[in-house]
Protein backbone atom coordinates (compact mmCIF):
# COMPACT_ATOMS: atom_id res chain seq x y z
CA UNK A 1 0.00 0.00 0.00
CA UNK A 2 1.71 3.52 -0.82
CA UNK A 3 -0.41 6.61 -0.69
CA UNK A 4 -2.37 8.26 -3.53
CA UNK A 5 -1.01 11.26 -5.36
CA UNK A 6 -1.81 13.70 -3.17
CA UNK A 7 -2.08 12.00 0.03
CA UNK A 8 -5.57 13.30 0.96
CA UNK A 9 -8.64 12.05 1.17
CA UNK A 10 -9.61 13.86 -2.10
CA UNK A 11 -7.68 10.69 -3.76
CA UNK A 12 -10.59 8.94 -3.85
CA UNK A 13 -11.85 9.84 -6.83
CA UNK A 14 -14.57 12.29 -6.96
CA UNK A 15 -14.18 14.06 -3.76
CA UNK A 16 -14.03 17.26 -2.77
CA UNK A 17 -13.10 19.21 0.39
CA UNK A 18 -13.66 22.31 1.30
CA UNK A 19 -12.48 24.80 4.27
CA UNK A 20 -13.47 27.97 5.63
CA UNK A 21 -11.83 30.05 9.03
CA UNK A 22 -12.70 32.69 10.94
CA UNK A 23 -9.21 33.83 12.44
CA UNK A 24 -10.14 36.05 14.84
CA UNK A 25 -13.01 33.49 16.09
CA UNK A 26 -10.14 30.98 15.81
CA UNK A 27 -12.48 28.50 14.92
CA UNK A 28 -13.90 26.74 11.32
CA UNK A 29 -15.46 24.56 9.12
CA UNK A 30 -15.00 21.93 6.82
CA UNK A 31 -17.41 20.32 4.30
CA UNK A 32 -16.68 17.30 2.13
CA UNK A 33 -18.61 16.94 -0.72
CA UNK A 34 -18.69 15.42 -4.27
CA UNK A 35 -20.42 15.94 -7.99
CA UNK A 36 -23.48 13.14 -6.69
CA UNK A 37 -24.85 12.10 -3.89
CA UNK A 38 -23.01 8.72 -1.61
CA UNK A 39 -23.44 6.36 0.31
CA UNK A 40 -22.71 6.87 4.19
CA UNK A 41 -22.81 5.73 7.56
CA UNK A 42 -21.33 6.34 10.82
CA UNK A 43 -20.43 4.76 14.46
CA UNK A 44 -19.58 6.82 17.40
CA UNK A 45 -17.48 5.95 20.15
CA UNK A 46 -16.94 9.08 22.21
CA UNK A 47 -18.92 9.72 25.36
CA UNK A 48 -19.51 13.64 24.22
CA UNK A 49 -20.86 13.77 20.81
CA UNK A 50 -22.36 16.74 18.40
CA UNK A 51 -24.42 15.68 15.53
CA UNK A 52 -26.98 16.44 13.58
CA UNK A 53 -28.49 13.70 10.80
CA UNK A 54 -26.27 11.03 12.45
CA UNK A 55 -29.64 8.82 12.98
CA UNK A 56 -30.72 8.89 9.22
CA UNK A 57 -26.94 7.30 8.48
CA UNK A 58 -27.77 3.94 10.67
CA UNK A 59 -28.14 1.06 8.86
CA UNK A 60 -31.04 0.10 9.11
CA UNK A 61 -32.57 3.74 8.56
CA UNK A 62 -34.18 4.58 5.33
CA UNK A 63 -31.49 7.64 3.90
CA UNK A 64 -29.18 5.73 1.49
CA UNK A 65 -27.66 8.34 -0.25
CA UNK A 66 -26.20 11.91 1.36
CA UNK A 67 -24.82 14.95 -0.40
CA UNK A 68 -22.10 16.32 1.94
CA UNK A 69 -21.11 15.86 5.74
CA UNK A 70 -19.65 19.56 7.73
CA UNK A 71 -16.87 18.79 10.63
CA UNK A 72 -17.53 22.35 12.31
CA UNK A 73 -15.87 24.19 15.54
CA UNK A 74 -18.18 26.41 17.63
CA UNK A 75 -19.45 23.34 19.81
CA UNK A 76 -23.31 23.33 19.49
CA UNK A 77 -23.29 26.23 17.54
CA UNK A 78 -21.24 24.82 14.49
CA UNK A 79 -24.43 22.39 13.89
CA UNK A 80 -25.60 25.33 12.12
CA UNK A 81 -22.94 24.87 9.54
CA UNK A 82 -25.27 22.07 7.80
CA UNK A 83 -27.52 24.66 7.25
CA UNK A 84 -25.08 26.94 5.56
CA UNK A 85 -23.98 23.44 3.18
CA UNK A 86 -27.67 22.66 2.72
CA UNK A 87 -28.69 26.42 1.17
CA UNK A 88 -25.79 26.04 -1.16
CA UNK A 89 -26.73 22.36 -2.27
CA UNK A 90 -30.39 23.32 -2.33
CA UNK A 91 -29.27 26.38 -4.42
CA UNK A 92 -27.25 24.17 -7.48
CA UNK A 93 -31.23 22.00 -7.17
CA UNK A 94 -29.14 19.11 -5.25
CA UNK A 95 -31.39 16.34 -2.27
CA UNK A 96 -33.32 14.08 -2.08
CA UNK A 97 -36.32 14.32 -4.07
CA UNK A 98 -40.07 15.19 -2.33
CA UNK A 99 -42.47 15.77 -4.74
CA UNK A 100 -41.65 18.89 -6.81
CA UNK A 101 -38.87 20.20 -4.40
CA UNK A 102 -35.42 18.46 -3.03
CA UNK A 103 -34.03 18.38 0.42
CA UNK A 104 -30.60 18.13 0.57
CA UNK A 105 -29.14 15.44 3.08
CA UNK A 106 -25.87 17.05 5.29
CA UNK A 107 -25.08 15.21 8.46
CA UNK A 108 -22.21 16.91 10.67
CA UNK A 109 -20.24 16.76 13.77
CA UNK A 110 -18.62 18.86 15.87
CA UNK A 111 -15.95 19.82 18.24
CA UNK A 112 -15.33 21.73 21.55
CA UNK A 113 -13.45 24.85 20.53
CA UNK A 114 -15.02 27.61 22.65
CA UNK A 115 -12.27 27.96 25.03
CA UNK A 116 -9.08 28.41 22.89
CA UNK A 117 -8.38 32.17 23.20
CA UNK A 118 -10.81 33.03 20.30
CA UNK A 119 -13.11 35.79 20.23
CA UNK A 120 -16.62 33.92 20.85
CA UNK A 121 -18.80 37.73 21.29
CA UNK A 122 -21.36 37.03 18.28
CA UNK A 123 -24.34 38.56 17.72
CA UNK A 124 -24.98 36.34 15.03
CA UNK A 125 -24.34 32.63 15.17
CA UNK A 126 -21.46 32.54 12.57
CA UNK A 127 -21.66 29.11 11.59
CA UNK A 128 -24.24 28.74 8.82
CA UNK A 129 -21.90 31.23 6.24
CA UNK A 130 -18.96 29.34 6.99
CA UNK A 131 -20.80 26.12 6.40
CA UNK A 132 -21.56 27.61 3.00
CA UNK A 133 -18.11 29.04 2.49
CA UNK A 134 -16.47 25.96 3.17
CA UNK A 135 -19.05 24.00 0.80
CA UNK A 136 -17.96 27.12 -2.26
CA UNK A 137 -14.47 26.37 -1.61
CA UNK A 138 -14.36 22.66 -2.16
CA UNK A 139 -11.84 21.39 -4.58
CA UNK A 140 -9.69 18.28 -5.02
CA UNK A 141 -6.83 20.22 -2.80
CA UNK A 142 -6.79 21.80 0.46
CA UNK A 143 -5.28 23.03 3.27
CA UNK A 144 -3.97 20.72 6.53
CA UNK A 145 -3.16 22.31 9.97
CA UNK A 146 -4.96 25.53 11.06
CA UNK A 147 -7.41 25.43 8.95
CA UNK A 148 -10.96 24.42 8.75
CA UNK A 149 -12.55 22.53 11.54
CA UNK A 150 -9.24 22.34 13.14
CA UNK A 151 -8.66 26.10 13.03
CA UNK A 152 -9.02 26.17 16.64
CA UNK A 153 -8.46 22.43 17.74
CA UNK A 154 -6.04 21.86 20.64
CA UNK A 155 -4.80 18.18 21.60
CA UNK A 156 -3.65 17.50 25.37
CA UNK A 157 -0.51 19.10 24.85
CA UNK A 158 -0.28 21.36 21.78
CA UNK A 159 -2.33 22.57 18.73
CA UNK A 160 -4.35 20.02 17.09
CA UNK A 161 -5.85 20.51 13.37
CA UNK A 162 -6.83 19.27 10.25
CA UNK A 163 -5.43 16.52 9.02
CA UNK A 164 -5.48 13.97 5.94
CA UNK A 165 -4.17 10.76 4.03
CA UNK A 166 -4.54 8.18 1.54
CA UNK A 167 -3.42 4.88 0.77
CA UNK A 168 -3.92 2.69 -2.62
CA UNK A 169 -4.32 -0.62 -1.86
CA UNK A 170 -2.59 -3.02 -4.16
CA UNK A 171 -6.13 -4.49 -5.53
CA UNK A 172 -6.60 -0.71 -6.75
CA UNK A 173 -9.28 0.33 -4.22
CA UNK A 174 -8.02 3.46 -2.95
CA UNK A 175 -8.77 4.82 0.51
CA UNK A 176 -8.18 8.02 2.34
CA UNK A 177 -9.24 9.58 6.13
CA UNK A 178 -10.11 13.57 6.65
CA UNK A 179 -9.84 14.50 10.59
CA UNK A 180 -10.37 17.47 12.77
CA UNK A 181 -8.12 16.27 15.85
CA UNK A 182 -9.55 18.64 19.53
CA UNK A 183 -8.92 15.15 21.62
CA UNK A 184 -8.53 15.22 25.48
CA UNK A 185 -5.65 12.69 25.00
CA UNK A 186 -1.99 13.49 23.82
CA UNK A 187 -0.73 12.74 19.90
CA UNK A 188 3.03 12.45 21.04
CA UNK A 189 4.41 10.48 23.87
CA UNK A 190 5.91 12.03 27.58
CA UNK A 191 8.98 13.35 25.02
CA UNK A 192 6.54 15.54 22.75
CA UNK A 193 8.35 14.80 19.97
CA UNK A 194 7.73 11.38 19.12
CA UNK A 195 3.87 10.73 17.39
CA UNK A 196 1.79 7.47 18.66
CA UNK A 197 0.98 6.90 15.44
CA UNK A 198 4.88 6.78 14.07
CA UNK A 199 4.92 3.14 13.31
CA UNK A 200 2.42 3.96 10.70
CA UNK A 201 4.20 6.99 8.74
CA UNK A 202 5.27 6.57 5.36
CA UNK A 203 7.97 8.90 3.81
CA UNK A 204 8.48 11.42 6.57
CA UNK A 205 4.38 12.41 5.94
CA UNK A 206 5.09 14.01 9.77
CA UNK A 207 8.67 14.65 10.79
CA UNK A 208 9.86 10.97 10.29
CA UNK A 209 11.08 10.94 13.53
CA UNK A 210 9.84 7.19 14.03
CA UNK A 211 8.60 5.85 17.41
CA UNK A 212 9.63 6.68 20.65
CA UNK A 213 12.37 4.10 21.81
CA UNK A 214 11.45 4.49 25.41
CA UNK A 215 9.54 1.50 27.36
CA UNK A 216 6.66 2.39 29.75
CA UNK A 217 4.69 4.88 27.94
CA UNK A 218 1.38 5.38 28.35
CA UNK A 219 0.89 6.77 31.63
CA UNK A 220 -0.87 9.98 32.56
CA UNK A 221 0.13 13.49 31.70
CA UNK A 222 -0.78 16.67 32.57
CA UNK A 223 -1.89 18.25 30.14
CA UNK A 224 -1.30 21.79 29.37
CA UNK A 225 -4.76 22.04 27.75
CA UNK A 226 -6.58 21.00 31.19
CA UNK A 227 -4.21 23.24 32.65
CA UNK A 228 -4.51 26.25 30.06
CA UNK A 229 -8.55 26.00 30.33
CA UNK A 230 -8.75 26.63 34.31
CA UNK A 231 -10.93 26.66 36.11
CA UNK A 232 -13.85 25.97 33.13
CA UNK A 233 -14.17 21.72 32.69
CA UNK A 234 -11.50 20.85 29.76
CA UNK A 235 -12.28 17.16 30.28
CA UNK A 236 -15.80 17.93 28.30
CA UNK A 237 -13.96 20.49 25.55
CA UNK A 238 -12.84 17.89 22.97
CA UNK A 239 -13.62 15.48 20.70
CA UNK A 240 -11.93 13.57 17.23
CA UNK A 241 -14.24 13.81 14.09
CA UNK A 242 -13.44 12.08 11.19
CA UNK A 243 -14.06 10.97 8.09
CA UNK A 244 -12.70 7.71 5.79
CA UNK A 245 -13.88 6.94 2.82
CA UNK A 246 -13.20 4.66 -0.47
CA UNK A 247 -13.81 4.22 -4.47
CA UNK A 248 -15.12 0.47 -3.26
CA UNK A 249 -18.76 -0.35 -4.14
CA UNK A 250 -20.07 -0.63 -0.20
CA UNK A 251 -23.24 -0.72 1.23
CA UNK A 252 -24.52 1.64 3.84
CA UNK A 253 -24.20 -1.59 6.40
CA UNK A 254 -20.64 -2.00 5.16
CA UNK A 255 -19.82 1.99 5.20
CA UNK A 256 -20.80 1.28 8.81
CA UNK A 257 -18.38 -1.50 9.45
CA UNK A 258 -16.16 0.72 7.72
CA UNK A 259 -16.44 3.21 10.11
CA UNK A 260 -16.08 1.16 12.83
CA UNK A 261 -12.52 -0.46 11.49
CA UNK A 262 -11.33 3.07 11.34
CA UNK A 263 -11.84 4.02 14.78
CA UNK A 264 -9.12 1.86 15.67
CA UNK A 265 -6.98 4.68 13.92
CA UNK A 266 -8.16 6.92 16.45
CA UNK A 267 -7.02 4.49 19.43
CA UNK A 268 -3.62 4.37 17.73
CA UNK A 269 -3.22 7.68 17.74
CA UNK A 270 -3.97 9.35 20.43
CA UNK A 271 -4.03 8.34 24.14
CA UNK A 272 -6.38 8.55 25.90
CA UNK A 273 -9.05 7.95 23.16
CA UNK A 274 -12.44 7.65 23.18
CA UNK A 275 -13.35 9.22 26.38
CA UNK A 276 -16.39 10.11 28.14
CA UNK A 277 -15.42 13.78 27.23
CA UNK A 278 -14.67 13.19 23.75
CA UNK A 279 -17.03 12.79 20.90
CA UNK A 280 -14.87 10.84 18.89
CA UNK A 281 -16.67 9.47 15.77
CA UNK A 282 -16.17 8.70 12.21
CA UNK A 283 -17.99 8.62 9.29
CA UNK A 284 -17.51 5.84 6.40
CA UNK A 285 -18.39 6.49 3.08
CA UNK A 286 -18.00 5.19 -0.27
CA UNK A 287 -18.08 6.75 -4.01
CA UNK A 288 -19.17 3.07 -5.30
CA UNK A 289 -16.50 2.72 -8.08
CA UNK A 290 -15.13 -0.62 -7.89
CA UNK A 291 -17.06 -3.53 -6.80
CA UNK A 292 -15.85 -5.89 -3.67
CA UNK A 293 -14.92 -9.36 -5.04
CA UNK A 294 -15.42 -10.75 -1.36
CA UNK A 295 -16.66 -9.82 1.53
CA UNK A 296 -13.37 -10.74 3.28
CA UNK A 297 -11.95 -7.41 1.24
CA UNK A 298 -14.29 -5.18 2.97
CA UNK A 299 -11.60 -6.45 6.52
CA UNK A 300 -8.47 -5.06 4.10
CA UNK A 301 -10.34 -2.08 3.03
CA UNK A 302 -10.73 -1.07 6.65
CA UNK A 303 -8.04 -1.90 8.04
CA UNK A 304 -6.34 0.42 5.47
CA UNK A 305 -8.79 3.10 6.58
CA UNK A 306 -7.31 2.84 10.06
CA UNK A 307 -4.03 3.49 9.11
CA UNK A 308 -5.07 6.26 7.03
CA UNK A 309 -6.55 7.74 10.09
CA UNK A 310 -3.58 7.41 12.36
CA UNK A 311 -1.35 8.91 9.77
CA UNK A 312 -4.07 11.92 9.40
CA UNK A 313 -4.25 13.25 13.16
CA UNK A 314 -0.19 13.03 13.42
CA UNK A 315 -0.16 15.20 10.43
CA UNK A 316 -3.10 17.71 11.88
CA UNK A 317 -0.80 18.31 14.71
CA UNK A 318 2.22 18.43 12.62
CA UNK A 319 1.22 21.07 10.06
CA UNK A 320 -0.66 23.44 12.73
CA UNK A 321 0.41 26.89 12.62
CA UNK A 322 1.18 29.32 15.10
CA UNK A 323 -1.84 32.04 15.28
CA UNK A 324 -2.24 35.12 17.70
CA UNK A 325 -3.48 34.42 21.25
CA UNK A 326 -2.92 30.65 20.85
CA UNK A 327 -3.42 29.02 24.21
CA UNK A 328 -0.75 25.61 23.60
CA UNK A 329 1.88 26.02 21.24
CA UNK A 330 2.39 24.00 18.03
CA UNK A 331 4.52 20.74 17.60
CA UNK A 332 6.80 22.92 15.25
CA UNK A 333 7.20 25.38 17.57
CA UNK A 334 8.15 22.74 20.39
CA UNK A 335 10.61 21.54 18.24
CA UNK A 336 12.18 24.14 16.38
CA UNK A 337 10.39 23.29 12.66
CA UNK A 338 9.13 26.35 10.59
Amino acid sequence: MTPGPRNLITDVPGLKVGNAKDDALKSGVTVLTADQSFAASVHVMGGAPGTRETDLLAPDKFVTQIDAIALSGGSAFGLDACSGVSDALRSRGRGYPVGNTRVPIVPGAILFDLLNGGDKDWDENPYRALGRAAFENATDTFTLGTAGAGTGALAAMQKGGLGSASLMLDTGVTVGALVAANPLGSVTTPSDRHFWAAPFEIGGEFGGLGPDPSTGLGQPLVSRKALAMRPAAPDKANTTIAIVATDAALSKPQCYRLAVAAHDGIARAILPAHTPGDGDLVFGISRGARPLETEAELGAIGHAASLCLSRAIARAVYLASPAKGDLLPCWSRLHDIS
